[in-house]
């Protein structure tokens, strides 16, 4: 049986993917890239914002097409647009052979294998789709922050961490198969182990990680900065694996707009996390996302964060406009920001950022630096690689110039160009 399985959405469906993509495979199945190739097409889909949505309603509708030639024989989703809309879904879609959610993996597994007539022992084991040498490491599931104007908890549920042994065995397996990056995703991995240990223990669990041969770089995404501890920030400083990478999103920097976004820290409180871990290690790379144009932002809002952008000089930075989501607090807010405004401040602190950026990067030229080799581009003739303040998907890459390497490699790299996003350079044999 040829399968296609397409994932959309965040690193946390990703993981999603893995588990059931692992659960199906077996002798009498192929994946395939090419929809058209598939007698099954199974969608994992993303429902956060407004844009994800219709990405997903697309991908939908195109697999529908491909069932309509008859290129196709069933067509499946799962995920968190099937979660927050299965109902809807269906009566709009009936062609589609089965809607899923995505909070209970195992029970979606196994109404796949009785749909597909695969007879198999379900092991839990993952199917990677990333590049061979990073992965990412879900910790929890769901979320319990009071985000006004985040669809989160309604789709994923409320906050539910994965066992440290559980985690450590997993991260395991991952490097004996050969990862040496491992990302640690939840929707809010600062409180991990809260809800079953009765204290926070990710401090505890990146410990562990660290203590795992082979491995080479943590990274830590989806911090919190209400519950950001100074151990963690030792942690961050003091362990060679734990990679000098926080990414925690912020939001805003206007207190006004932050207790309207239901956000439980202050300015204050961020500034001083982020200066604590500069201080710490003054060559980490920061991090974070900000949300423009939320209801009720003033001109002054926006200027406290085009202030904000501008002396904290975060060396990463995501830049999103308000998307009003249904089922949220914000979402029957009555003074939403017009969306011309909206894409004027939006396009103001983009400018900001992109200035900053090259900045930043400026400071690499005629530096040596340790990036990692993603892939191979025949366009180029070159290869593209990250350092280890680059996050695959989302960051910034480093172009190499060189040859004899494998994706994977871990080399060092003299640069001698940048751009606003990329560093140039030559691989130092």
């Amino acid at each position: 049986m040829k399968i296609n399985f397409t994932t959309l959405g965040c690193p946390k469906n990703i993981v999603d993917s893995e588990y059931l993509l692992g659960g199906l495979q077996g002798a009498d199945v192929e994946f395939v890239d090419d929809p058209g190739q598939a007698e099954t097409i199974i969608l994992n889909t993303c429902g956060f914002i407004q844009g994800a949505k219709e990405e997903s309603i697309d991908a939908i509708l195109q697999a529908l097409e491909l069932k309509k030639e008859g290129k196709c024989r069933k067509v499946f989703v799962t995920g968190c647009l099937s979660q927050r809309y299965s109902q809807e879904l269906a009566e709009e879609m009936p062609e589609v052979d089965g809607f899923y959610g995505n909070r209970d993996m195992g029970q979606i597994l196994s109404e796949l294998t009785n749909e597909l007539d695969l007879r198999r022992e379900i092991l839990g084991e993952r199917l990677l789709t990333t590049p061979s040498h990073f992965a990412y490491l879900k910790v929890s599931e769901g979320c319990e922050n009071p985000c006004t104007f985040c669809a989160i908890p309604a789709i994923r549920g409320g906050f539910k961490s994965r066992p440290v042994e559980q985690l450590v065995d997993e991260a395991q397996m991952l490097v004996d198969k050969g990862v040496r990056e491992l990302i640690i995703v939840g929707q809010d991995t600062t409180i991990y182990g809260r809800d079953l240990y009765g204290e926070r223990r990710l401090v505890s669990l990146l410990d562990q990680l660290c203590d795992i041969k082979a491995l080479r770089w943590l990274r830590l995404l989806y911090t919190y900065p209400a519950h950001f501890t100074d151990d963690l920030i030792e942690i961050i400083t003091d362990k060679r694996e734990v990679i000098n990478y926080v990414d925690m999103p912020v939001q805003h920097a206007s207190d006004r707009i932050l207790q309207k976004m239901g956000r439980k820290a202050k300015r204050r409180d961020i500034e001083r996390i982020f200066t604590k871990l500069r201080e710490g290690n003054p060559e980490i790379a920061l991090r974070s996302t900000l949300l423009v144009g939320f209801p009720g932002e003033t001109d002054a809002d926006h200027r406290e964060l085009y202030d904000f952008v501008d002396q904290m000089r975060l060396n990463r930075l995501g830049l999103f406009t308000f998307s009003s989501e249904e089922g949220t607090p914000a979402h029957n807010f009555t003074d939403h920001v017009p969306y011309h405004i909206m894409n004027e401040r939006w396009a103001e602190l983009n400018d900001l950022q992109n200035q900053i950026s090259f900045e930043h990067n400026e400071l690499y030229l005629g530096r040596t630096i340790e990036a990692v080799i993603d892939e191979y581009q025949e366009s180029s003739g070159c290869y593209i690689g990250r350092s280890s303040h680059d996050c695959p998907e989302i960051d910034n890459s480093v172009i190499v110039r060189g040859s004899g390497l494998q994706p994977g490699a871990f080399c060092p790299v003299e640069i001698d160009d940048v751009t606003d996003y990329e560093l140039h350079g030559a691989h130092i044999r």
